[in-house]
Formats: C-alpha cells, structure tokens, sequence
C-alpha cells in the first residue's frame, strides 16, 4: 500500500475538482483541479532534474502559490522537501545546504547570486523562483519532459517512515538540527487536528503565517486541503489585509504577536468576525491578557496549542469545551506526554518537570545526528522536549518555562548560543550573554549583554550594525547593553535570569 502522505490530499482533490483550494488576491483562485494537475507538472520537473525518492530538495523562496505547488511535488515524487526561512543569510544557508547534501536548490532571484557558490560546494542544482512562481523554475518546466504532465500521474510509492520534511531547529551549541519528518507524521498530525478542530470544506482559512515552518507549511496547509476548505492567501500578516480579510473568512492561525497586532487596532471589531469560527494561537506562549483582551473584543475565545518542529502538534484546546488562558490543553488522540524528572520518572499531578512525548507524530530523529537524537530521547520511546510544563489532573497541560534558554520573538525560535557566538567575534568583546527580554509586539525581543576588552572598545550602535549580514535580521539584538563582567554562580555559569530580571523592563516604554 502506498502511503505517500501527497494521496490523502489528492482523494479530496479528485472530490472537489471544480472548488477553489486557495485564493490569492489580485491573481485569482487555483481549483483543485489545478492543484492536481500542476504537482503532477512539477513532479515531473523535478524528475527531469535528476531527482529520485529520498533526494532533498532545499527552499528558500517567497511564500506564494507556486512554492506551495512545489512542496506538494515534492511530496508526490517522493522527494524530503527542506524548507528555509527567507531570512537567512547566505552563510546561514552554506551550513544548511553541507548538511542535507540537497539535490536541487530553489531561492528568490534576488538570492541567487550569493547562493550560486553555495550550491556548487554541495554540488546542487540552483534555480530562482519568485514571489508569482516566475524564475528559472518556470522556465524549465517550459522544457522537455518538464511539460509532459498528465493529471494522474502516478505517485511515488512511500513507506508510513520514509522522510517527507526536514525541518531545521537551532541547537543550544549553534549547530542547527534536522528534524526528520515522515509521511506518517505528517498525516496522523493532520488527521487528528481536522478532526479536533472540526475543520470542513465550508472553511475559508486566512493564511497569513511564513511557509518555512510547521505552522504555515503544515499546519494550516494540510488541515484546510484535507477538509476540503480553501485558504485565503496573503504573502505575509499586513493588518490592513488581514483586517480586509477577516469578515469573508471563518477560520485564522496566528502567532502572538498576530493578535496583539489586531487588538491594537481600533477596527477590530465584532463586525468584522461574522463569518469566524475559530482563531488557532500557537509558536509562542499566548498572555492570559491578550486571550482575555481578546475575547472582550471580539467575543471568541482564542484555541491555544503546542506544537514543536519534531512532533507538529502536541497538545490542543478543545474545540468544543473551556478553553483555558495559559494552558495548551491536552494531549492529541493518539498522542502520550508526561511531566517527568531529569530521570524521565513521571512526576505528581501538579508538579512541575519536563514534558516528553512519543505518538505516530514523533520525528523519526535528527538528520545525521543519531547521539543528539539518543540525548533528547529515552529507552521507552519518549522524546525530551526541553519545555518545563505542569499537568493538572484532568490531563491539561501548561507550558510554565523553557529550557536551554530559548527566546521566541513574533512566534519565531531564536537561540541564544548562536548570537553569543557572532557577537563574540566582534573585536573589542570580550564576552556576552543574549536573553529574551518581555516586548508586547514580539512577545520576546532580543537584548545582547556584552563585557568589552576595555571600557568604550566598540559602540553599541557598532557593535549592532557589525551583526548585520552576519545574522539573519529576526535574530539580531534589538538592543546592547555593556558590563564590566557577566554575572556568574559559584559554577562558573552566567546566571541570565538574574540579567533577564535587570533588564526586563527594557522596551517597556517604547513598545
């Protein structure tokens, strides 16, 4: 039996062949008809690329269309599809592209220059593709077997394992990790949550979140195709679009940092949300004052859920059932999470630990890193999330810390580790500790503390500007602060929640 995950969204294809699956403004709404016969396009353009089941395939290109089309060929011609955030700098992508060994490279035109050298090391096919699908990548499915395309084209035959994604998480080391991703992950996740959140071919989704991660991509994608629904497409959140959107949508996902936008907007209004059932919050903790803001405003409660790049979603309000401010609700159908000690023992109802994990949504490890995957997993299967949580006796689960000192800003994981580094590089710095500092549009931002070789070495505007290029923009520090030494305990260790205490309140009255 095959299981390439591509079938399951297919059988709703062939179903609904004359429905829009999405609607892009100002370019018109793709059937899915098209959706059909356009993966079986690019699957054979990837084919004649010289890619083969298994091969990766590393994207970094603007949300569009044409990049969804190109994931679902991928999942059709049995390719691991890796996607990248835009952001990233061409150094950033030179350790992405060694690591996977991609097949062919997909990047903005406006990228490609930086990128050409990048390629040629991993020995990579490099071609463009832009914000409405044009580029290299257009042009070569103009060419030979690119174009001989049949709506029913076969699918290639997939194992339940077999890699679908491979989603990169940074580590606390600055070494980014690869999370492996099945066809099997990927449909028992989608399964279950267009269940739980009764998603149905009646849905419009405003589609408003970035496609380089699990929110986006898979997600909000797989949930709407599965159901039948069509997405609203818009190629980044822009409030005044959003806000246009709204009343033709039922159905909007979002980060944190998406609600607070919309609260502070005086149109936002219960006028708006006639058509809206549901407004999903994930990526980063939700404050107990924007979920009651919100509801005040807009008479929906906000469904807060967890998820991760390893495991998709994990946990989830109820959709029908009391939703609960600052708790991620239970465990999904199918999916076991404990609250356990540093031994991986359950710990009390109540009491606080490590969450771990283990369900048909657990990655299948990290691309070629099988003693990190050992570290992060224990003898009975479970995962080790690193995120401390509690877990009431009716089973709700509360996210209430993050270990290894994780910064989420605007619904985006930054780890510190990897900035220290840059920043250390610097001539004049000693030293510095990067923490997350509370910011009430981002949720988190950035705060460099940095100990000089000497007093007046480097400016803090120099010492900002010298991370620009070096760094992708969302994981620059927003602010730089100078001490004559970090703070240590008895250990050695540089206490950061002493520093996040000093400099809490940094951006409280600018933001």
């Amino acid at each position: 039996m095959n299981a390439n995950f591509y079938l399951a969204i297919d059988a709703t294809a062939r179903r609904l062949r004359s429905k829009a699956c999405w609607i892009v403004p100002g370019r018109g709404a793709w059937l899915y008809e098209q959706l059909r016969s356009e993966t079986a396009r690019y699957a054979r353009g990837l084919t004649a690329l010289g890619v083969r089941p298994g091969d990766r395939l590393l994207a970094q290109v603007e949300k569009s269309a044409e990049s969804l089309l190109l994931y679902l060929a991928c999942l059709r011609a049995g390719a691991v599809y890796v996607p990248l955030n835009t952001a990233y700098t061409a150094n950033e992508v030179r350790y992405f592209a060694a690591d996977c060994e991609p097949r062919v490279m997909l990047v903005d035109g406006a990228r490609a220059q930086g990128l050409r050298a990048v390629a040629a090391d991993c020995r990579a096919t490099l071609l463009t593709m832009d914000a409405t699908g044009a580029g290299d990548w257009a042009k070569h499915l103009t060419d030979g077997a690119a174009v001989q395309s049949a709506i029913d084209a076969a699918v290639s035959p997939r194992q339940s394992g077999d890699l679908a994604a491979i989603v990169y998480t940074s580590g606390t080391t600055g070494r980014a990790k690869g999370a492996m991703i099945t066809h099997g992950n990927l449909e028992s996740n989608a399964r279950a949550l267009m269940t739980l959140w009764a998603c149905a071919e009646s849905d419009m989704l405003l589609h408003a979140l970035p496609t380089y991660h699990i929110h986006g991509l898979f997600v909000a994608l797989h949930c709407a195709l599965l159901a039948g629904a069509t997405l609203h497409l818009l190629p980044k959140f822009d409030l005044d679009h959003v806000l246009g959107s709204l009343p033709a949508c039922t159905v909007f996902m979002g980060v944190p940092t998406y609600y607070t936008r919309l609260l502070a907007d005086t149109r936002f209004s219960r006028a708006l949300l006639g058509n809206m059932r549901l407004f999903v919050s994930g990526s980063a903790p939700l404050s107990p004052t924007t979920f009651a803001e919100f509801e005040r405003r807009s008479g929906h409660r906000i469904l807060e859920r967890y998820g991760m790049s390893e495991a998709g979603i994990i946990a989830s309000n109820p959709y029908d059932g009391e939703r609960i401010a600052g708790s991620v609700g239970f465990a999904l159908p199918g999916v076991s999470v404990r609250v356990a000690d540093s031994h991986g023992i359950e710990l009390p109802r109540g009491q606080a630990g490590v969450l771990e994990i283990k369900g048909p949504n657990l990655f299948q490890g990290y691309w070629r890193m099988a003693e990190q995957t050992a570290q992060e997993s224990r003898a009975d299967g479970y995962f080790i999330t690193g995120d401390i949580a509690t877990m009431a006796e009716d089973g709700r689960v509360s996210i209430v810390g993050r270990a290894k000192d994780l910064v989420i800003s605007g619904g985006l994981n930054i780890y510190p580790r990897e900035i220290e580094v840059e920043i250390d590089r610097i001539p004049g710095v000693q030293e510095s500790a990067v923490i997350g500092v509370p910011h009430s549009d981002f949720g988190e931002a950035v705060v460099a503390v940095v100990a000089l070789t000497q007093a007046g070495a480097i400016s803090e505007l120099q010492l900002l500007q010298s991370l620009m290029g070096r760094l992708a923009k969302f994981k620059q520090p927003r602010r730089a602060f100078f001490v004559e030494n970090l703070p240590r305990n008895a250990m050695g260790k540089v206490q950061k929640v002493r520093l996040r205490e000093l400099y809490a309140d940094t951006f409280k009255a600018t933001s």
